[in-house]
């Protein structure tokens, strides 16, 4: 729902004009009786918009003026002199917050209409990030046939530091990933790295993601299946991987 603010007092010198004929408008105030608001009551009622006032105050002359009367009153401020706007503000945003959700709900405002105006910050990351942005490819994929030794293997994980290699077969579609937890499982068998296959040990049902996919939504499916990686593939062949600490440093959360 489209909205925007006007200054009470910079509309008493033109920014009237702003003003559509299907507006509606809400005005603030806790003593409904601030000059400035009340100054423009006469061309608010000639323009014959509907007001919804928020007010402290349920027979002040803003309140009595309204179309509909939101009552915010408190019994006294929180200041200790009894006169900074402290409680009542307060009062104020969480009736604000209250219409806003209400009208969400009303209108079926969904995750990705939210993405559309709130593209920055944290908030924007996490609705519209995707995996294609923040996966290691190319040159940074680390990659292995499955006829390769265990090895040759930890030396391209080594290289491409990212704890895991994924493993392919001769038609360069996934077989399966080997990380720093295969690896030390295998350890643990005493097996000969020199004599050892990669296909042998690798884990071959591995979770894969497509690079469409929200970076916040593997976050997730990284949490709770508590792993630091996924693989990246279309038409099973791996085209990246995207691991955790690129996530966080991203600055997503889930």
């Amino acid at each position: 729902t489209t909205s925007y603010f006007v200054h009470p007092a910079e509309a008493n010198h033109g920014d009237l004009g702003m003003l559509a004929h299907q507006d509606v408008i809400m005005i603030i105030s806790s003593s409904g009786e601030t000059h400035e608001i009340l100054s423009l009551l006469p061309i608010i009622k000639l323009l014959d918009l509907p007001v919804i006032a928020m007010t402290g105050k349920p027979h002040s002359t803003l309140a009595k003026f309204a179309t509909i009367h939101l009552d915010v009153s408190v019994e006294k401020e929180a200041c200790p002199l009894g006169l900074a706007p402290t409680s009542s503000t307060t009062a104020a945003l969480i009736m604000g917050d209250a219409l806003a959700i209400t009208l969400l709900e009303a209108r079926g405002f969904k995750e990705h209409d939210f993405a559309k105006y709130h593209p920055g910050g944290a908030l924007g990351k996490k609705l519209l990030l995707t995996v294609n942005e923040l996966m290691y490819s190319q040159n940074q994929l680390p990659c292995v046939p499955e006829y390769c030794l265990l090895s040759e293997a930890l030396i391209e994980m080594t290289q491409k530091s990212l704890g895991m290699t994924t493993v392919v077969n001769a038609e360069d579609k996934l077989s399966g990933i080997f990380t720093d937890g295969d690896l030390r499982r295998t350890i643990d068998q005493n097996l000969d790295i020199h004599q050892t296959p990669i296909s042998s040990v690798m884990t071959k049902n591995c979770i894969t993601i497509s690079k469409d996919m929200l970076a916040s939504k593997a976050l997730e499916i990284m949490k709770e299946r508590k792993i630091t990686s996924l693989v990246v593939v279309e038409k099973n062949k791996p085209i990246g991987v995207v691991h955790l600490h690129a996530l966080l440093q991203a600055g997503i959360a889930s």
